[in-house]
């Protein structure tokens, strides 16, 4: 014969389950964000395309320009030196546009970034949870400025000294470009530029006048340097500018329930990163005598956790 306790047995324990509190099975998520922010960086070590110190080939000279702003179009994390480009987890990729002929970046649409400024953010819990060992970032526009020295004689009064001057260097694989600032003056373009197209703009002043001058002109292909140190296990287009560098202290862990932000600095090399043939060997860039710029390409990268 069945008791009033066994029968209502079920029903205190199925009770007893449905009311206990603290269990919570719904998956755990961050509300944090994967935070990317530009450092640039004179002193940094100056690599070649392979990652290794690089020196001034002879004929040529640098400088270190001071720059203002840079621009990115795509960033990647890649798990492995073995994992092939657009294989990571892709972050980011900029508007790109076919409107003349080719594909192409969108400046128009493009995001800048000073020094010490964040260039890109992305939630937490949409990056797929893993260990991540390099970054890949392209990097698409750079402005800064330069020294270069005037030598000539103007109505008879000679001018020897030197000037400062704003240099727009586009250095990503393609970019469509309707018009650019270069620091006051704007340039009407209308169509693609492939990497290594540059834009210069100076005001000169001397005897009592001022006036402002621009100019432009197109790096050789394949000069552009991009660093990339997994150039044998995980290649990169040529002339694209996706630049690489293992996480420093140590691999980057994303587990998806992250409570605090995750800061990543991405410092970039800017040791002589603006290189030129010399005419005149004087360490100065003369681009009145004809001094053509051959490389304008950041010299390394180092992504370090914060």
């Amino acid at each position: 014969m069945k008791t009033i306790l066994s029968i209502l047995m079920p029903v205190i324990i199925l009770s007893s389950v449905g009311c206990k509190k603290g269990i919570d099975n719904t998956p755990k998520t961050s509300n944090a964000n994967l935070v990317f922010k530009f450092k640039f960086d004179s002193t940094q070590v100056r690599l070649n395309n392979i990652g290794q110190p690089s020196v001034i080939p002879a004929g040529n000279a640098a400088q270190s320009p001071t720059f203002n702003t840079m621009s990115a179009h795509y960033v990647e994390l890649a798990p492995s030196a073995f994992t092939a480009l657009g294989a990571g987890a892709v972050l980011y990729k900029a508007q790109q546009t076919d409107v003349a002929g080719q594909t192409a970046i969108e400046f128009e649409k493009a995001k800048f970034a000073a020094n010490n400024e964040v260039f890109y953010t992305m939630p937490i819990k949409d990056i797929k949870a893993g260990d991540y060992e390099w970054l890949r970032i392209s990097l698409a526009y750079q402005n800064y400025d330069i020294t270069f020295r005037i030598d000539t004689t103007i109505s008879g009064f000679p001018i020897n000294q030197d000037f400062t001057g704003t240099v727009a260097s586009f250095i990503g694989f393609n970019t469509y470009i309707k018009s650019h600032t270069v620091k006051t003056q704007a340039l009407t373009v209308n169509d693609n530029r492939k990497q290594g197209y540059w834009a210069f703009e100076t005001t000169l002043s001397a005897f009592g006048m001022s006036q402002t001058m621009t100019s432009s002109g197109q790096a050789p292909d394949g000069a552009t340097t991009v660093v990339n140190p997994l150039f044998t296990s995980s290649p990169i287009p040529a002339g694209s500018c996706v630049v690489t560098a293992a996480f420093a202290p140590g691999k980057l862990t994303i587990k998806g329930d992250e409570s605090a932000d995750i800061v990543i600095e991405v410092s970039l090399s800017t040791n002589k990163s603006f290189e030129w043939k010399e005419i005149i060997a004087n360490g100065k860039w003369d681009g009145s005598k004809g001094e053509q710029v051959v490389d304008m390409g950041i010299r390394g990268m180092i992504p370090t956790i914060k």
